[in-house]
């Protein structure tokens, strides 16, 4: 009997541990998710104030092809992008950035923000500048 409550008490801190490690997980995840992401207009709304610099983190071929005026481009996708933005980018101004569509715009958010960075990100992408007619 005492080895059959030994192996329950085992199993009940094994399992103890493994929540304590998933939800320890899950919320140094939702630290990092500090950032704003909004809607055309408000995007548009905070992109009119001079001091905030616009990023934008597509490709450079998508960039060329168009983008929102004076936005600095870094691709997101490349490896470098995170030195890149840190060596750019000034820490003491808000950042305004997006995407084709939203995904890789959070993404690059996420990476700015667990940098201290204050970012506001387009939810919408530049798909729904376009859209809005902006």
């Amino acid at each position: 009997m005492k080895e059959y409550n030994n192996i329950l008490k085992y199993e009940k801190d094994l399992m103890m541990s493994i929540l304590s490690t998933i939800f320890g997980l899950f919320s140094c995840n939702a630290q990092s998710n500090k950032f704003e992401s909004v809607d055309v207009a408000t995007f548009a709304k905070v992109i009119a104030d001079t001091t905030v610099v616009l990023l934008d983190v597509r490709t450079p071929e998508e960039y060329e092809e168009a983008h929102i005026g004076n936005a600095i481009n870094i691709d997101v996708l490349q490896e470098s992008f995170e030195s890149k933005a840190i060596s750019i980018l000034p820490k003491d101004k808000k950042i305004a950035l997006y995407c084709r569509s939203g995904k890789r715009s959070k993404k690059a958010a996420n990476i700015l923000a667990a940098k201290g960075y204050k970012i506001v990100e387009l939810n919408t992408g530049y798909l729904g500048w376009i859209e809005a007619k902006k």
